[in-house]
């Protein structure tokens, strides 16, 4: 296998073992009436919407329209001025207090941030530590697994990405594209129930790209993980997507499958969009 060639699919088993637990198709995220602002600009515009579990759902439209900020919320690595925010039927940054609703504390915040995955522009690997305690240190220091058992997931989720002969590797050794695959083992070696893309292949030189995108590929279509993705890659949306969401301005404008927004979308600025990216 080349550097950044495709790994082949794998086998069911070994799909299933690596992935989240079984899906049942109920409601895993919601997003109530949430506004987010920086200084006088309004990112995000009491913005509605629900991913199922199981689902994967891909955010287009242009730069600043507030796609990756949605990703970030989910992070916590910034927090709603207005609205609520559930992930599994969990208040992310609120809890329920004497019958009423207040901010919440960090330790509810971890547990319910637990359930989520993400895998970033950057691919924010540990450059001291081998590829596979790059993957094993969150198992072992936050779900608490044994170093063992962390250990044969993190070979399990190398395997699944390509690069089952890396795990001794330093990440200053690898390509790009084998990083950012090492980054996507990482986010799922925490079992979590959804996993969000934010860009993965902005930061990739074009020749790279390929290759991380078919493991996501992969992914996508051998196992159940819920998947929120903001990207620019069309062909990759319209591949993976279950339900595509059109933003402009903080505000999804239109909401529909592949085929229908790729094919024949209702809204004229979503008709813009598209004829400026494909």
């Amino acid at each position: 296998m080349s550097a950044d060639s495709t790994p082949t699919n794998p086998t069911e088993s070994t799909s299933k073992e690596t992935a989240n637990p079984a899906v049942d198709g109920s409601e895993l995220i919601r997003f109530d009436k949430v506004t987010k602002r920086f200084g006088s600009n309004t990112v995000l515009d009491e913005l509605d919407f629900k991913v199922d579990s199981g689902k994967h759902v891909t955010l287009i439209g242009p730069s600043g329209s507030g796609k990756t900020t949605i990703l970030r919320l989910l992070m916590t690595l910034m927090k709603p001025d207005e609205g609520t925010i559930k992930v599994g039927g969990e208040y992310l940054t609120h809890e329920e207090r004497s019958g009423k609703l207040v901010t919440a504390g960090e330790k509810h915040i971890r547990e319910v941030r637990k359930n989520i995955g993400m895998v970033f522009q950057q691919f924010n690997l540990f450059p001291n530590m081998k590829v596979l305690r790059n993957i094993t240190e969150a198992p072992v220091h936050v779900l608490g697994l044994s170093k063992d058992e962390a250990e044969e997931r993190a070979r399990e989720l190398l395997d699944l990405v390509g690069l089952g002969d890396r795990g001794d590797a330093y990440p200053t050794q690898l390509s790009g594209g084998q990083q950012q695959r090492v980054a996507i083992a990482r986010a799922l070696a925490m079992r979590p129930q959804v996993l969000l893309l934010d860009e993965v292949t902005s930061a990739l030189d074009p020749e790279l790209v390929a290759g991380v995108l078919d493991v996501l590929r992969d992914l996508a279509h051998s196992t159940d993980i819920t998947m929120l993705c903001v990207t620019h890659e069309m062909n990759f949306a319209r591949d993976i997507s279950d339900q595509v969401l059109m933003f402009d301005s903080g505000r999804i404008i239109e909401s529909g499958s592949p085929e229908k927004i790729f094919g024949d979308p209702d809204h004229e600025r979503t008709r813009e969009f598209l004829s400026a990216v494909l």
